[in-house]
C-alpha cells in the first residue's frame, strides 16, 4: 500500500533542467524511518521510563511515598544558569518534530499533510479547549484515585524557584509536551501506520501504548490514565485528520496543571 512514488518536482527555476524525484517511501523504509524517529525522541524516553519506575518499585518507599517531578530546578541557587538550562532543555526536547517534518518533505508531503498547520485556527482552538476541559478534569480525577491507591507516585508539576520566569518556562514546557507527543504519536505515527496498511485500531492501540509507556515513570496510574488519553487522541485524530486540536488541547492541559499546581499547592487539602 505504501508504494506510492511522489510526483516528480517541477523543473529547476534557474537551469530549467528537471530536478531529481523524490525518493520512494518503501514500506521497509518508513517501517525504519519509525524505528529511528522514536529512538531519538519518545522511544527513548519510553526506555527511561521503564527504568525509572523498576528504580520506584524496588526502593525502600511506597510508590505513593515518592515524587516524580515534572518542571523542576537545574542550577539551583543560580536563576540565570537555570534559565538557560531550561531553554536548551527545551529546544533539544522538541527538535524531534523537525525530524519528522524534514522526513515527511522527504516523502513528498509536509506537516499539512497531519494537520499540523494553522490553515484552520478557529476550529482548532474550539476543539482544543473543549478537549482539554474534558481530559484535564477527568485525568485529575483518575490521578487521585490512582495515588490514593498507591500505585502512582506524588507527580509535582512544578518545582521551580520563585522567580520571574518561572510562569513563562512553564508554558513553554507544556506547548513543548503538546506539540511533540502530538505530532509525533498522534499525527505522524499514525499516519505512517495507517500508509502501511494498519488497521485503525490496531495503529490507535500502538500508538496509546507507546503514550502509556513515556509515563511509566509517574506509576501504574500515569501509565493507564495516558493509555486512555491516548485511544481518544488516537481516534480523534483518525476523525478529524489534523493534529492541532491536539497539540492546543495537550498544551492546555499541561498549562493548567504546571501553573495551576503551584498556586493551589499548599491551599489545598485534597492535593497531595
Amino acid at each position: 500500500m505504501l508504494d506510492r512514488r511522489p510526483e516528480p518536482a517541477p523543473s529547476g527555476p534557474v537551469s530549467g533542467e528537471p530536478r531529481a524525484p523524490l525518493p520512494v517511501l518503501t514500506p521497509g523504509l518508513a517501517t525504519a524511518e519509525i524505528v529511528v524517529v522514536f529512538a531519538v525522541s519518545l522511544g527513548a524516553s519510553a526506555l527511561r521510563s521503564l527504568v525509572s519506575l523498576i528504580g520506584s518499585l524496588t526502593a525502600p518507599a511506597d510508590l505513593r511515598a515518592q515524587n516524580a517531578v515534572l518542571v523542576g530546578t537545574m542550577a539551583p541557587g543560580r536563576p540565570w544558569l537555570d534559565l538557560t538550562y531550561q531553554l536548551v532543555g527545551l529546544a533539544i526536547a522538541i527538535a524531534p518534530v523537525a525530524l519528522v517534518a524534514y522526513l515527511l518533505a522527504r516523502s513528498g508531503e509536509s506537516a499539512r499533510t497531519i494537520g499540523a498547520d494553522l490553515r484552520e485556527p478557529g476550529r482548532d482552538l474550539l476543539r482544543g479547549a473543549l478537549l482539554a476541559a474534558v481530559v484535564g478534569g477527568t485525568g485529575l480525577v483518575f490521578y487521585l484515585l490512582a495515588f490514593g491507591a498507591g500505585v502512582n507516585l506524588d507527580v509535582v508539576p512544578d518545582a521551580l524557584p520563585e522567580v520571574w520566569w518561572r510562569v513563562p518556562v512553564l508554558l513553554l514546557a507544556a506547548a513543548q509536551n503538546g506539540v511533540l507527543e502530538e505530532v509525533i504519536v498522534s499525527g505522524y505515527l499514525l499516519h505512517r501506520l495507517s500508509l502501511l496498511g494498519w488497521r485503525p485500531w490496531r495503529a490507535v492501540a500502538v500508538s496509546a501504548l507507546i503514550r502509556g509507556s513515556y509515563h511509566l515513570y509517574q506509576g501504574f496510574g500515569g501509565f493507564v490514565g495516558n493509555l486512555a488519553m491516548g485511544l481518544l487522541f488516537g481516534r480523534l485524530y483518525q476523525r478529524w485528520g489534523r493534529a492541532m486540536p491536539l497539540v492546543v488541547a495537550h498544551t492546555l492541559i499541561d498549562a493548567v496543571a504546571f501553573v495551576g499546581y503551584g498556586l493551589l499547592r499548599g491551599r489545598v487539602s485534597w492535593l497531595p
